[in-house]
């Protein structure tokens, strides 16, 4: 339906009017919106570029175009999104309304309303990739690209970077870009044989789940990965003695293990995945390696997908310098394009000072017992002054923190009860404001639908004992809280949860 939409009527109507474009603060959304700035391109359509943070940015932008916005509004009942009639229908008909219904009497007005958006609003996960679906929308006008095929993989491989969808979903959605790349591979293959320094080949690999590894050396890839780190529990002296072993096992000299992995002899590069994944079977790394894509710009640059989520996640939540939300939106939105691979490389050290300062963080929380069971949660308040703290003022980071650090606290702790928990994290936001950045993530769980029931649970905390909440994020598991409130919220989600 919205494909038909747009090949009729609105792509009329957009070649008259600029069209403000509002882009949320993830790299899925970066990644759709590059897609829809080339569709645009193609079709001469002018545009304006708003970063939106969360729902305040939404609402002034949209307070700033109200006269020119026009609401298009689909109705999906495979998705279980209820009927429009049923939501945003007129308060006075439902006041004045007879429903002819005998059980809707004495009901207050709204409350049927109210109902259905408790059942749909309960639970929040996350659909298909929204960067997939534009790309889907290109190819059904016939104006995809290598470069649209590129980011739509990026915004699939943020989805599972950061765990927001199950396994099978990936697998799935894999299946389907993997069609399209042999696709495009297909049709320019005689192109790319004429091409030399500009040229861009995607290809699916099955790749080790080792971060940023071809960018880095691969001991330090190794300590700093969330599934190598936790399996080998590297904040014990016996994960560390564990890995060294497993070094040996694979029998790789430590100075090449150690020094960046472009200086690493060809002969050890050229086996390094097989070798990897005989040793990592020993040693019950079974998922050492993982379905994704990579690409090649020209001969030299070459990165996997989920380099550059890292990288573009680095630049959107850079705490380096003091820069605006707006200065750092546009350049993770520039590390996306091929022109600008000097970005692009900026954004990787930064990722790379992230996931230490989280894999730090990890080994200091686990080590000193900050993780604490509040009963039906696990909870972990990072203190001002803790190392990198400003940096996990930022939802991403400390979104991907919160989830690194129960997976190392399941693979650590032998209470059975605790592993089937969920986990709150907290941390300084704004120091001068007295407020603090709280996330709630689902327990952690193979077999988990990554359902987050949070974001109603801290409504309703807030809304019991009155604490100063501000629910700002498209993500509702993620609010800001008065540091001064803490305990009568957290007390209030114990007896709520129980």
């Amino acid at each position: 339906l919205f494909y038909m939409l747009y090949l009729t009527n609105v792509k009329h109507v957009l070649c008259f009017q600029r069209v403000a474009l509002l882009v949320a603060s993830d790299i899925d959304a970066l990644c759709a919106c590059k897609i829809l700035q080339a569709l645009f391109h193609c079709d001469q359509v002018q545009y304006t570029l708003v970063p939106v943070t969360g729902w305040q940015d939404l609402g002034t932008a949209f307070l700033e175009h109200k006269e020119q916005i026009k609401l298009l509004i689909k109705q999906d009942d495979d998705l279980g999104v209820p009927p429009y009639d049923d939501i945003f229908r007129d308060e006075d008909d439902e006041e004045g309304g007879d429903s002819g219904n005998e059980s809707d009497e004495g009901s207050e007005p709204g409350s049927g309303r109210r109902e259905i958006l408790f059942d749909y609003e309960q639970y929040e996960y996350h659909g298909t990739s929204a960067s997939m679906m534009f790309f889907e929308l290109a190819w059904v006008l016939t104006k995809d690209t290598k470069d649209m095929l590129w980011w739509a993989v990026i915004g699939l491989t943020d989805q599972w970077v950061h765990d927001k969808i199950t396994h099978m979903k990936y697998v799935t959605d894999i299946a389907t870009m993997q069609r399209h790349v042999s696709r495009h591979n297909h049709r320019n293959e005689d192109e790319e044989n004429s091409l030399s320094i500009d040229c861009m080949r995607i290809s699916f690999e099955y790749d080790l789940r080792l971060t940023l590894y071809q960018h880095w050396s691969l001991y330090e890839s190794i300590c700093n990965s969330c599934y190598t780190s936790c399996n080998f529990k590297l904040w014990t002296l016996n994960g560390q003695k564990k890995l060294q072993e497993f070094l040996a096992d694979m029998g790789l000299p430590l100075k090449q293990v150690r020094q960046k992995f472009n200086s690493m002899d060809m002969s050890i590069k050229e086996n390094l995945r097989d070798v990897i994944e005989e040793s990592s079977n020993k040693y019950g790394l079974k998922d050492i390696r993982i379905q994704t894509f990579g690409v090649h710009f020209g001969f030299k640059n070459r990165f996997l997908a989920s380099d550059m989520v890292h990288a573009t996640a680095a630049l959107l939540e850079s705490t380096e310098k003091d820069e605006s939300d707006s200065d750092n939106f546009i350049k993770a939105l520039d590390s996306l394009s091929r022109s600008n691979l000097e970005r692009l490389h900026s954004g990787i050290e930064l990722a790379k000072r992230k996931l230490m300062a989280i894999q730090q963080t990890v080994a200091s929380c686990i080590c000193t017992n900050l993780i604490l069971s509040q009963g039906p949660f696990l909870y972990c308040y990072l203190m001002e002054g803790t190392p990198d703290v400003k940096l996990f003022s930022k939802p991403i980071a400390l979104t991907l923190l919160c989830k690194y650090l129960l997976k190392a606290f399941v693979h650590s702790t032998r209470n059975k009860r605790c592993k089937l928990l969920p986990l709150i994290m907290a941390a300084p936001k704004d120091v001068e404001k007295g407020t603090v950045i709280v996330v709630g993530i689902p327990p952690e769980s193979e077999t988990s639908d990554k359902k987050n029931f949070f974001g109603r649970a801290f409504e309703k905390a807030a809304e019991s004992t009155s604490s100063r909440t501000l629910h700002d994020n498209f993500d509702t598991s993620i609010i800001e809280l008065k540091t001064d409130d803490r305990s009568k919220f957290l007390d209030a989600l114990i007896t709520l949860l129980s």
